[in-house]
């Protein structure tokens, strides 16, 4: 089962990389998306967003536990009355 999260994981990553290559949009100004907006500038402002669910994603289910297992840890141990 870690092995499957680990490829779709990794699918996704890549799929993301290939999507920022966008030279499709950059050969026409038109059309201006909102009446204002560049397509190449609107497509990055959506291509950031989508980082940012990739990025969310990751670090829901790639996060390695043991390292906040480890943290908990120490701060208990920083927290003790008689520390």
């Amino acid at each position: 089962m870690k092995s499957v999260r680990v490829l779709i994981l990794t699918l996704l990553i890549i799929v993301v990389y290939v999507l920022h290559q966008d030279f499709w949009n950059w050969k026409s100004a038109e059309p201006l998306i909102f009446g204002f907006l560049p397509i190449g500038l609107a497509y990055h402002a959506g291509y950031s967003i989508l980082g940012a669910i990739m990025m969310a994603i990751l670090v829901k289910f790639a996060w390695p536990s043991h390292l906040e297992s480890a943290a908990e840890a120490d701060q208990a141990e920083r927290n003790r009355p008689d520390h």
